[in-house]
């Protein structure tokens, strides 16, 4: 059945212009993943099942969940409800629908629903015993009505596929299973906490899978998302692990790697309650050694921020040399080897006074940069900024490309520098990171929650640091695992 649809499916597609199902969000299953999906589910023991399909395009997704309940003799009948809004595609849907039901040897009756799928509900009711979907993957403005209808987990910008999985949870009857194929993006970030906070409340995570290749979800499509499939129960009760597999690609589930790991790992328990998507063994060690710091940067009185100043916005007060009326301003590419270089003869490297807003205080900082590219060997490339080494300045500015980690009240000192700059040159630090963030930008949101060790701690790293004036990764490695260990060592006395 499922060989079927897709060849119709790629039919469409060979008339249907890229840009324009980008445009509406529009982006297909692969075979291997939707029967991947289809085999998540847990079938309950029942002769009837009811089942959701939000957004359900051609009915990849469907057929493929049709092709598992044949392999279940206990199925007797099964009633579909499809959300689609999208004419082009209308016809093929009903064409398929009809496929199915002739070809399946339990009973299938569809509902096709040609409305809004968040707009059409006002009172949502849990109607489904599963749920399958590939929701649209597009934003929407703050005010658009799908947004305001789902006030309850927005904060800032707005993305429908998360609030599709948030309607279908509402949509999921009690001890029902929901699995979606979404972008990750949900698992971490600000504007994505109060939908964190409804999941976790209505649903546990009982697999996540994961896909080593972000490039190689959607098969013909030029989508660079980074793309995870969930399964969700609509429970109460919360399990101990979570099955997080992961396989290169979405045609290489010949080939999948399984792995359980602690939920207390996974999910933070903190108030942000990250989700943590870790691979393999290594990954887990690095979530377990750094669980025994239990301070963040803003616990500590600190705070990363991001760089002050739009440069294109601000031409016509760059300037190339110094003068009484300017102060240097810093780019990521003064940033080399845990050092500060400047000037290095860049264009505008200092900013006209008179933009006061755009100023700072000239003291110790730590510089981290904001962007790299996927191909660089660490996501975490920071240096340390003196305030001594540019004495002739009580103000500088910082381009927004840059983030710098400063305190609140107080300076940083030359020590708190140089151990900030261990923990953030680390190998094992660069690699929490990438574990909680699986873009190129480093977020000043996440990065204010990441487990730091005591004040002390991090002043006791940076003597280190400047008693050796070694400001290499190895050496950070070695100085930062010495301090692991003492601590493992302390909590054991202790305990």
């Amino acid at each position: 059945m499922l060989d079927y649809i897709i060849n119709k499916t790629m039919e469409y597609l060979d008339g249907m212009p890229k840009t324009k199902r980008k445009k509406i969000g529009q982006f297909f299953t692969g075979l291997e993943t939707a029967r991947f999906m289809a085999s998540l589910f847990s079938l309950p023991k029942k002769e009837h099942l009811d089942i959701l399909d939000p957004g359900t395009g051609s009915a990849i997704l469907t057929v493929a969940l049709m092709e598992r309940l044949e392999q279940e003799a206990t199925i007797k009948s099964v009633s579909l409800i499809c959300y689609e809004t999208e004419p082009a595609i209308l016809d093929l849907l009903k064409e398929n629908l009809e496929y199915i039901k002739s070809a399946v040897s339990f009973e299938f009756n569809y509902k096709m629903i040609i409305k809004n799928y968040i707009t059409s509900q006002q009172k949502p009711l849990p109607i489904a015993d599963l749920v399958i979907g590939n929701p649209p993957y597009r934003k929407i403005p703050r005010l658009a009505e799908e947004a305001t209808m789902m006030e309850h987990v927005v904060y800032g910008a707005p993305n429908l596929y998360f609030l599709f999985t948030a309607k279908s949870i509402e949509n999921l009857r009690d001890g029902g299973e929901l699995v979606y194929i979404i972008p990750r993006s949900w698992t971490s970030g600000a504007y994505f906490k109060a939908f964190r906070t409804f999941l976790f409340k209505e649903t546990t995570i009982e697999h996540i899978h994961l896909f080593v290749s972000r490039d190689k979800v959607f098969e013909n499509e030029a989508v660079l998302q980074e793309t995870m499939i969930i399964k969700l129960k609509k429970q109460a009760n919360q399990l101990n692990e979570i099955v997080i597999s992961s396989t290169e690609s979405s045609s290489d589930f010949n080939n999948i790697q399984y792995i359980r790991v602690p939920k207390k790992l996974v999910v933070g328990n903190d108030d942000n309650q990250y989700v943590y998507l870790v691979t393999n063994k290594e990954e887990v060690d690095v979530l377990e050694r750094l669980s025994v710091f239990h301070n963040t940067l803003s616990s500590l009185d600190m705070k990363m921020k991001t760089g002050l100043t739009v440069d294109f916005r601000e031409r016509e007060h760059l300037m190339d040399e110094p003068t009484n009326d300017n102060v240097p301003m810093f780019f990521a590419q003064h940033l080399q080897d845990g050092r500060i270089t400047f000037p290095i003869g860049k264009h505008g490297e200092y900013l006209d006074t008179r933009k006061s807003a755009l100023l700072q205080m000239n003291t110790n900082y730590l510089f981290v940069k904001r962007f790299t590219t996927k191909e660089e060997s660490r996501r975490l490339q920071s240096s340390i900024y003196l305030q001594d080494d540019f004495p002739d300045h009580k103000q500088i500015s910082t381009q927004n490309k840059l983030n710098f980690i400063a305190r609140n009240k107080k300076e940083l000192t030359k020590p708190m520098v140089y151990g900030l700059y261990c923990l953030f040159n680390s190998t094992l630090y660069d690699k929490y990171y990438r574990i909680l963030n699986g873009s190129t930008q480093v977020n000043s949101t996440e990065v204010n929650t990441m487990p730091m060790p005591t004040l002390d701690g991090i002043v006791f790293l940076g003597e280190r640091l400047l008693k050796e004036n070694d400001l290499s990764e190895k050496y950070c490695d070695d100085v930062l695992e010495e301090y692991l260990n003492d601590e493992a060592r302390r909590s054991e006395r202790v305990s």
